[in-house]
C-alpha cells in the first residue's frame, strides 16, 4: 500500500514503488556500486539491471511511518565492501527520510555479485 501522512489540505500516500526507486537511485550513484542486481528465482542467478529497473532490486516494508529497506546490489571488484555498503546505507536512509519525511529503520544490502571492470554484462 505505502506510506500514509495527514497533511495541512489532505492526505499524502507514498508508494512502495516511489521508495524503492528513491533508494535504488542512491544506491547506484554510490562509489563502488554497479548497479542494482534482481535474483531470478527459477535458477537463483543474479541478474544486472539497467537504470530504469533500479526499483526491482529493491524491496521496501512500510509501518506506519517507519521504513524498512533491502537493496540486492552487484560491486565493482577492488572496492571494499564493508566502506561501500557503509556509504550505500548512509545515502539511501538520507535519500529517502528528505523526499518522503519517512523514518528509515532498517537498511540491509544483499550483495549479489561482484563484476570485474572491462568484463561484458
Amino acid at each position: 500500500m505505502g506510506a500514509e501522512r495527514a497533511a495541512e489540505l489532505g492526505k499524502v500516500v507514498v508508494s512502495e514503488e516511489v521508495i524503492a526507486t528513491i533508494a535504488g537511485a542512491a544506491a547506484a550513484e554510490c562509489y563502488g556500486i554497479v548497479g542494482m542486481a534482481s535474483r531470478r528465482v527459477s535458477d537463483g542467478i543474479a541478474e544486472l539491471l539497467g537504470r530504469e529497473n533500479l526499483a526491482r532490486g529493491v524491496q521496501v516494508a512500510v509501518e506506519g511511518d517507519r521504513v524498512s529497506i533491502t537493496l540486492n546490489v552487484v560491486v565493482c571488484y577492488g572496492t571494499r565492501i564493508s566502506e561501500v555498503v557503509r556509504n550505500v546505507i548512509d545515502k539511501v536512509r538520507y535519500n529517502v527520510e528528505k523526499a518522503t519525511g519517512l523514518k528509515v529503520v532498517r537498511i540491509g544490502i544483499n550483495v549479489q555479485g561482484i563484476k570485474v571492470r572491462g568484463e561484458d554484462g
